[in-house]
């Protein structure tokens, strides 16, 4: 979906399939018309944007065959799909039964996150469309915190100017401007901005920046406008925003609060806990076992249109401060925008969608009400030729 900014820019905004499972093409190919193409006919939008989530081995396989990316790129227009970002931060078998910390691995202490990350980017430059002006790749904040010596820094910094150059390398063969963004999560090295600020000075910004996970914001308890100067003042541009929103309890202490709480202490995903004074826990289940002084942000992606078991709540005053301050003003600071709610199949289960058509109406209800936010800022709809039937 493209909306236009008041300084003329186009926004694109999509969703992010890493909320599917299927790892081979022909899987992906099935989920975009169970899932994406329905939801695009929901929204009633000539082009849905969809954050393409590829495994490393995938990936792999296209980055070595100009002709197969050719041939998804005609699948995704066919389907009135488009892609300018992908999500690079799984690796793989990102639906597991248990994931927790091997989503950080590999780090960007290895080979393998390099090449898994150039190979998306070689993928992206083929399936941008044609009039986009640039693609994004979000990655991990370059690893879980612990551990990180001052050998490991300098050699991520050394792997951080290698990636750049190659991304120069592919803007050179290819014509098309690929950033990646670092994103910063609960528990890693890049926590907080100000701990961004600190890795990534002086990297190349032409090609490398910040994906800005609206959830993990909440979660660190910064406050956007304040962040994204301090962001601006470190001369990092904002290349990818992940629009969504954690969950939040203001009192966990209280019997029906932690009650609530344990129905998303689940098995697969890790849920870093926050409280407001600073204290931290890795997962829910350890904060409410430990029980941590509130009131709690949690990292537990939250669907946007749907109010959690009340008495949570969601971090949705976060995320409308911050896309004030992304796309409020007179200038669009990014222009890639992706709704990441991957936590649908492991929801509570009275909110959890039971059949293929529920989970496609969420992700369009989800779009659809980040598209609203976006048009109360003041961005309207570019004109639309021909709805694809």
């Amino acid at each position: 979906m493209r909306l236009a900014h008041r300084d003329g820019q186009t926004v694109h905004l999509g969703y992010c399939t890493n909320v599917h499972a299927g790892e081979e093409l022909p899987e992906i190919i099935g989920q975009l018309d169970t899932y994406a193409v329905p939801a695009r006919r929901i929204l009633g939008v000539e082009r849905l944007g969809v954050g393409l989530w590829l495994a490393a081995p995938v990936a792999a396989r296209l980055a070595a065959d100009p002709s197969a990316v050719e041939g998804l790129r005609r699948a995704l227009d066919a389907r009135g799909l488009e892609v300018v970002t992908c999500n690079g931060f799984p690796y793989g078998a990102f639906h597991a039964p248990v994931v927790k910390h091997a989503v950080y691995r590999p780090d960007w202490l290895s080979d393998a996150r390099m090449t898994y990350t150039l190979d998306l980017a070689r993928v992206l430059a083929g399936l941008l469309p044609d009039d986009a002006t640039r693609g994004s790749v979000s990655t991990l904040p370059l690893a879980w915190r612990t551990p990180w010596t001052a050998a490991h820094r300098a050699a991520a910094r050394g792997r951080l100017a290698e990636l750049a150059e190659r991304l120069e390398t592919v803007h050179a063969r290819t014509g098309r401007l690929i950033r990646v963004g670092f994103e910063p999560e609960p528990g890693c090295v890049l926590e907080s901005t100000e701990q961004v600020a600190d890795e990534l000075a002086g990297v190349d910004t032409r090609y490398l920046g910040v994906c800005l996970d609206l959830a993990h914001l909440a979660c660190g308890w910064e406050e956007p406008r304040d962040a994204l100067a301090r962001l601006a003042g470190a001369g990092l541009p904002v290349v990818k925003v992940q629009v969504s929103a954690a969950l939040a309890a203001d009192h966990p202490e209280q019997a029906a609060t932690a009650a609530a709480l344990r129905g998303y202490a689940e098995p697969r995903f890790l849920h870093q806990t926050r409280s407001a004074a600073g204290h931290t826990a890795d997962d829910l289940a350890e904060a409410l076992d430990a029980e941590l002084p509130g009131p709690w942000r949690v990292h537990y992606h939250v669907p946007l249109h749907a109010a959690p078991q009340p008495p949570l709540h969601a971090t949705l005053d976060v995320l409308r401060d911050a896309l004030g301050v992304l796309v409020g003003g007179e200038r669009a600071l990014c222009d890639h925008l992706e709704v990441e709610t991957y936590t649908w199949n492991v929801l509570p289960s009275a909110q959890r969608p039971v059949t293929e058509g529920q989970l496609a109406e969420g992700i369009a209800a989800e779009v659809a009400f980040a598209r609203d936010e976006l048009l109360a800022l003041g961005l309207h709809r570019e004109p639309v030729r021909e709805l694809i039937r």
